[in-house]
């Protein structure tokens, strides 16, 4: 009997195996002894990451651990001015990204603040309410309208229970709830209706049961466990950091090695000297302000993000969002509202719209009091708390100002016969001025079964069959809108009912109407869907609803045509009837999903990552989290999101909006947008500082020590780069297509654009030395190659920042409306200019720099070179748009 599972189980037969008392429960001696035993009905959270790993973890970079070996090899050859740089540069990006990372948790953290409810038990034959987390296996739950289920637990008693247990297996319809043993076998959790689980809400009757499990021992626990095993997806901008990484190293160790070489072979350079200079290469190569740069504009991403709802747990998350193809998002709160509204009022056998505020007369007024007194919703400070649709009914009397609170006063509940799932309909009687009325409502089949008069017009007249025919066709046509709807119907009767049976007293009723109801779409969706479309992204409803629901909510949306109603549009049950690769040559068909398990969803997102999409999935259920888990962007819903699906996401809607997912997909495209000009940025300036270092060894010229390089890329690298990624976003951000997860920084024109713009540094660089050289201010040797390493120096430091102004477009001219719009980048500019000048103005500074001090002729030459990138580029950029007209068009707003 032990191995049998507990809704197999008669109750008794539990209650003896975990020996408690179904009436008086357990002793608080008791509880306290399985609590101390078996720990508190919690979830085990993820281990977090202590700051010192984190700290280590930014070293696992292969480019941080160059820059490392370059300052210990430094160290050891006595530059240690050299090897402090290094390593200061290496521990600023190392603190930055354990900030950032502690920021990310702390923002979630903060959404995840919210007080332990508590559940209401028999301890000692008493009723008390101890915390959730205090509950032991054997307790006595008592469960009503409104709570939340505190543990697993098996049905005792059950009166009209109803349990929504859509966190946990995606059915948004509350469950009717049984006491007796079910005596099938190997049942599915949402068929399990003797059992209640942890974490799901009460919306009607009540209930009491035994707790048979708690904490990870709970269903919820066993998903939460799965999850530890998971693997982590791999976001678009990590692999392409790695990628490039890759190819930096590479080309870095090549460079340095044949540098050493070639020095060598000249046989003017000491092992010591070539060693020297192969660092320096190492150092001007190596984009130390990425990581950092990378980083930064990636928080800052985050934070314009939590200011429109959108919260980030994960830092490449921010980036991944624009090159997002797929959206596969719930319909339930995301889409729509939430909240059951009365759409359509039908009174006279005519339809009307119920939105309108005009008062209530007639029959429709009598449609409402029936409407408010069949109905077991309870107010609250909170709001109201019972079943969404019998809340919906209240909200269309307080939206219409009629006075709920008199007419209970007046007209309190005296008996009913409880709503159940065979008959479909629930009866409640009142005191009315002349004896009793009796008010029925349920399925308007089944009512007009029992209805033999209709009011119209405020006159009671017989229910003839063409009238009986035209609701009948009315109710058909509001359920094909995907409206549910309901009849009502009542009997007045001189005296209280004898028997409060449904044979004497759902009988001989007069019919008074319908409401269709429906959760409505959030009015802001629609616009979002087209903006998602128009930016050549794809959306899709995944619902456990029914298909004619989703499909009608999905067509006001804009999601699905109606023309394609009946081929765009697929359940779990034909999900499960195809095999993987037969579902992935069909995917691009389908638009929406109805009835489906959220274990279907991982197959949806695994289809579309096999096409090589970007996906973004929604999820609030505890089974929605290895969907979460596997898309490329997991984004949990905030207010109704399970802690569960919240830890698996990479993103948190704090609005559980479908909007502000297109909103931080916008912001997404402009992150990276921004990276790519730092990066453009970054290496063009790199490569010009490798190709002169390269150049100088070749012709045995003094080449530029690594404490100047580490000061131009800690100076001009660092402000304008950070600068670089609060540029605004282009007005057309979201009128192009997905760049794809093929697509890598270097895409756009701006890998060329790297190269070209960097050799031309590079040489104007050189022609700065030779033309110092050929024309020096010393006569001395020494004193003229000092100045002409200075002058290198400084023009390069100089050339980088105004070649910043360039690559705010790969192929738009600095002249444009948004040239000098960025204030941060203006005065990043200007205080990177003031330092780089300072260590050649300032004569202490140029011991430790190995410059000299220059006069006003040079500084000319130096402002002349440093200011001519601007106008080469510029005219380059000229030809271009000239030569390559159509494709800039595409590609000008990069």
């Amino acid at each position: 009997m032990a191995d049998q599972p507990r809704y197999n189980q008669e109750a008794q037969t539990i209650l003896t195996e975990l020996n408690t008392d179904g009436q008086r429960g357990l002793s608080q001696e008791e509880a306290a002894r399985r609590l101390a035993d078996n720990g508190p009905n919690q979830l085990k959270e993820a281990a977090s990451t202590s700051l010192f790993q984190k700290f280590v973890n930014q070293f696992k970079d292969l480019m941080i651990a160059i820059l490392l070996i370059a300052a210990i090899v430094a160290g050891f050859t006595g530059e240690m001015v050299d090897a402090c740089f290094i390593l200061a540069i290496v521990i600023i990006n190392a603190v930055f990204g354990v900030f950032q990372e502690a920021k990310a948790e702390d923002a979630i953290n903060a959404l995840k603040e919210m007080a332990t409810p508590n559940a209401n038990v028999i301890r000692d034959g008493k009723d008390v309410s101890v915390k959730s987390t205090d509950l032991v296996v054997g307790d006595i739950v008592r469960l009503e309208a409104g709570d939340i289920v505190p543990a697993d637990i098996r049905l005792l008693t059950s009166a009209s229970l109803q349990i929504e247990e859509a966190s946990l297996t995606g059915e948004s319809v509350p469950v009717d709830k049984v006491a007796e043993a079910l005596p099938e076998k190997d049942l599915p959790l949402g068929d399990r209706k003797n059992l209640g689980f942890m974490n799901t809400n009460v919306t009607y009757g009540r209930g009491v049961g035994v707790v048979i499990h708690t904490g990870m021992a709970t269903e919820i626990g066993h998903i939460a466990g799965m999850l530890e095993a998971a693997d982590e997806t791999r976001t678009p901008l990590q692999d392409n950091l790695v990628q490039l990484g890759r190819i930096l190293t590479y080309l870095i160790l090549a460079i340095a090695a044949f540098t050493f070489v070639v020095g060598l072979m000249r046989g003017k350079e000491t092992i010591l000297d070539m060693l020297l200079t192969s660092i320096s290469l190492a150092v001007a190569a190596i984009p130390e302000g990425l990581p950092a740069i990378v980083t930064i504009t990636l928080a800052l991403g985050t934070t314009r993000m939590a200011g429109r709802q959108a919260l980030i747990r994960k830092l490449p998350a921010v980036e991944t969002l624009g090159s997002t193809d797929i959206i596969g998002s719930d319909k339930t709160g995301t889409l729509t509202q939430n909240k059951m509204t009365v759409e359509k009022l039908v009174v006279n056998a005519e339809i009307s719209d119920a939105a309108t505020t005009e008062a209530l007369t007639g029959t429709a007024a009598r449609l409402a009091d029936i409407l408010a007194l069949n109905n077991d919703t309870k107010r609250t400070e909170n709001g109201y708390v019972g079943d969404p649709t019998e809340t919906a009914l209240i909200a269309f009397n307080d939206n219409h100002g009629r006075d709920l609170d008199k007419l209970f006063t007046e007209m309190p509940r005296v008996a009913e016969i409880p709503f159940d799932s065979e008959r479909k309909l629930m009866t409640t009687v009142h005191p009315a001025p002349e004896g009793y009325i009796i008010t029925v409502k349920g399925a308007p089949d089944e009512l007009l079964k029992r209805a033999t008069k209709i009011e119209m017009h405020g006159d009671i007249v017989p229910l003839t069959d063409a009238i009986r025919a035209k609701l009948l066709a009315i109710n058909s046509e509001l359920a094909t809108q995907a409206l549910r709807v309901l009849g009502f119907a009542y009997h007045l009767s001189k005296t209280l009912p004898p028997e409060m049976t449904s044979v004497a007293v759902e009988k001989d009723l007069v019919f008074t109407g319908f409401v269709g109801m429906i959760d409505p779409e959030r009015p802001e969706v629609a616009q979002a869907v087209a903006e998602a479309k128009a930016a050549g992204i794809r959306p899709m409803m995944i619902t456990g609803d029914h298909r004619d629901t989703a499909a009608a909510i999905a067509i006001r949306l804009g999601i699905l045509d109606e023309a394609d109603r009946d081929t765009a549009v697929i359940s779990g049950s034909d999900l499960d009837r195809m095999t993987a690769a037969e579902f992935s040559e069909k995917v691009d068909q389908y638009s929406v999903y109805a009835r489906v398990a959220p274990e279907h969803k991982v197959k949806i997102v695994t289809a579309w990552q096999n096409k090589g999409k970007v996906v973004a999935m929604t999820g609030d259920g505890v089974n929605d989290a290895p969907a979460l888990k596997a898309a490329d962007i997991g984004i949990a819903m905030g207010i109704t999101g399970t802690e569960v699906s919240k830890g698996a996401s990479d993103m948190v809607l704090a609005d559980d909006n479908f909007a502000t997912i297109v909103h931080a997909i916008e912001e997404g495209r402009k992150v990276f947008t921004n990276i790519q000009k730092a990066l453009q940025y970054l290496l063009a300036s790199n490569l010009a500082e490798v190709i002169a270092i390269f150049v100088m060894t070749l012709l045995g010229w003094d080449i530029l020590a690594p404490i100047m390089i580490l000061w131009i890329n800690l100076v001009t690298d660092t402000l304008p780069a950070i600068a670089l990624g609060v540029e605004p976003a282009q007005k057309d951000a979201m009128t192009h297509a997905p760049r794809g997860r093929g697509a890598s920084f270097m895409s756009g024109g701006v890998g060329p654009a790297i190269i070209w713009q960097g050799m031309l540094q590079a040489a104007i660089v050189l022609t700065v030395y030779g033309f110092a050289l050929a024309f020096p201010v010393h006569a001395n040797d020494t004193a003229a190659h000092q100045d002409a390493l200075t002058m290198s120096f400084m023009t390069l430091g100089l050339m980088q920042m105004f070649n910043a102004i360039n690559v705010k477009s790969v192929y738009g001219s600095m002249l444009g409306q948004q040239a000098f719009k960025n204030k941060l980048f203006n005065w990043a500019l200007l205080v990177s200019l003031i330092a780089m000048a300072a260590v050649v103005v300032i004569p202490p500074l140029n011991p430790i720099f190995h410059v000299s001090h220059l006069d006003a002729y040079q500084w000319a030459i130096v402002l002349l070179a440093g200011l001519s990138i601007i106008l080469i580029v510029e005219l380059v950029k000229l030809v271009q748009r000239k030569i390559f007209k159509k494709g800039y068009e595409d590609i000008a707003k990069i």
